[in-house]
């Protein structure tokens, strides 16, 4: 008897274990990284990004333009360039770790061309935090009613004091 203690003490304990209600170790968290992973830039250097765009956009394969003067990065993408209606809309994201991004784009950017006409930034959805991401939107005509698109090849955003004293994203543009 003495002999199959040990055999017996030693079934029961894998028994146990087998049987106990431990929980499975939890799978790690899946991150999902959108576009290209932040980089230490010089304070007064601007890191040139493009993205390549959607078949048949009219402004050309590269239209995301990467800024990351200072303590944040922005990205910028033309979202209706071909189809704009009342509104020129961008896709604009910032992100940081270091600054809060409360500004009001709107008030801060003009969308100008190179034929001399520009426009001031119509709409921005205020937000804060260390990232964040909206739709900055501008009118398709200037205030006296001239077509801003109307003849231009180029088109440039100016960000002024968000972070760095002026951001400026530009574009060719065709018609």
């Amino acid at each position: 008897m003495n002999s199959k203690l040990p055999f017996i003490t030693t079934l029961v304990a894998f028994v146990l274990a087998a049987c106990s209600g431990a929980a499975p170790t939890p799978a790690p968290p899946t991150i999902v990284v959108r576009g290209n992973a932040p980089t230490a830039v010089p304070l007064d250097e601007t890191l040139p990004t493009t993205v390549p765009a959607p078949a048949g956009v009219v402004a050309g394969p590269d239209l995301a333009r990467v800024d990351s003067q200072g303590m944040v990065e922005f990205v910028v993408m033309p979202l209706n360039l071909a189809t704009a209606g009342e509104t020129l809309d961008f896709d604009v994201s910032m992100n940081t770790h270091s600054v809060d991004l409360s500004w009001d784009l709107a008030a801060q950017s003009v969308l100008s061309t190179d034929t001399g006409l520009e426009v001031r930034g119509s709409s921005w959805p205020v937000g804060s935090g260390h990232h964040f991401e909206g739709t900055l939107s501008f009118p398709t005509q200037t205030p006296d009613g001239k077509p801003l698109l109307d003849g231009a090849k180029k088109l440039t955003l100016t960000i002024q004091d968000a972070g760095a004293p002026q951001r400026l994203f530009e574009w060719e543009i065709s018609q």
